[in-house]
């Protein structure tokens, strides 16, 4: 078996989608997806294609060792995201020509449910709490939201009250019996998260996402010694190598995302490396079906995993939703809050190749926000 070509799909809401096509007529599906920048990513797509076509596909390791060391420059948001597509995209094909999930291929199923969450919005206390609410009638156990909008270097007192009192809203709507998890998303300065965090800890949440920047992972112990709360990073972090230094300095969960940190193949291993720290996998996933279909197929496989990020109803959607691109969307009809294990051969879904291709290049390309601070200069988004 060969591969024969490789297709990009840019459709909304910001989502790329690669099709690699075998002589047999398999067909694999990935989602090299690198929000805000998805025309940079089909171009290393097709530039990694190359690498591959006139290929075996079931060469998954070796396509993956070539595709991310082939090219003197190594790493990055860019190439990472674009080896991760191509790379589910082969484990799918694996999986078909085996007649098998990913899951089993990856050494079987250790669970027979993924826990996942959804996120809630809302600027005001009565929007985030009509929309937790939302949530849990949905039949979800943990949510996750944002700790804040723009802040500052040092925040106010008001400003750091509003972050507690949303974490107060939360824990009072959702009870004991059920989790939320506060993201920073690099909003929040190191001196501004130790002094949060002790605040937040009465809350109880079940982690906290993304306390400082990726490339201020120097300061990321001094935060985990300030916290009770568990620390959870990874969505701006793409290899093995990366992960090393954010836990040694402690963090509790990793959050890689599928398509961003090197596919299937790399997600695993850094699972891996996180059980040496007695640490637990959490993989990012605010984005289309085929990279959550690929992050559940390594859940289903992986000890040492603690929840899944799902997007359904998100606000980046805008009108368009992740079951549009899916012929049966059953896999990700979750039943309190837990998706079931399928036994569905690759990634366990079935693309809807029609409707990808009408809606391929339909809208002008996502971006995200600018911010800035009262005074002018750059803001965190």
């Amino acid at each position: 078996m060969k591969i024969t070509r490789v297709e990009t799909f840019a459709v909304p809401p910001r989502w790329l989608f690669c099709r690699v096509e075998t002589d047999e007529g398999l067909i694999g599906w990935g989602e090299p997806t690198l929000e805000g920048s998805v025309d940079v990513v089909r171009a290393a797509v097709d530039e990694l294609a190359e690498l591959i076509i006139g290929t075996d596909p079931l060469r998954i390791e070796d396509h993956w060792q070539v595709m991310t060391k082939a090219g003197f420059y190594r790493g990055g948001p860019v190439r990472s995201s674009a080896v991760a597509g191509l790379d589910q995209a082969l484990w799918d094909i694996a999986g078909k020509a085996r007649d098998a999930p990913v899951h089993s291929l990856l050494g079987g199923p250790v669970r027979d449910l993924v826990r996942v969450y959804g996120w809630v919005g809302g600027d005001e206390p009565a929007e985030l709490a009509e929309s937790i609410t939302a949530q849990v009638e949905a039949g979800f156990t943990a949510i996750k939201m944002n700790a804040s909008g723009r802040l500052g270097p040092i925040a106010t007192r008001a400003d750091t009250s509003a972050v507690v009192e949303r974490a107060a809203i939360a824990r009072t709507i959702l009870g004991d019996a059920r989790d939320f998890a506060i993201d920073f998303h690099g909003r929040v300065t190191a001196a501004n998260a130790r002094r949060l965090l002790p605040l937040l800890a009465e809350s109880h949440p079940l982690f906290v996402e993304e306390p400082v920047l990726p490339e201020h992972v120097s300061a990321l112990a001094s935060v985990v010694a300030a916290s009770q709360i568990p620390i959870a990073t990874g969505e701006r972090l793409f290899s093995r190598t990366d992960f090393l230094p954010a836990l040694q300095a402690g963090i509790a969960v990793v959050q890689p995302d599928l398509a961003h940190a090197g596919g299937i193949s790399e997600v695993r291993r850094i699972a891996s490396l996180a059980e040496v720290f007695n640490a637990h996998l959490a993989p990012h996933s605010p984005l289309g079906p085929i990279s959550l279909a690929a992050s559940l197929q390594v859940a289903f496989a992986t000890p040492n995993f603690l929840i899944q990020e799902q997007s359904l109803g998100i606000h980046y959607h805008h009108g368009t939703e992740i079951l549009d691109y899916l012929v049966d969307p059953s896999l990700f009809r979750f039943i309190d809050g837990h998706a079931v294990r399928t036994d569905r051969p690759g990634l366990g879904i079935d693309v809807d190749e029609a409707a990808v291709r009408r809606a391929a290049d339909s809208t002008a390309a996502w971006r995200g926000p600018l911010w800035r601070h009262p005074d002018g200069s750059f803001a965190e988004w």
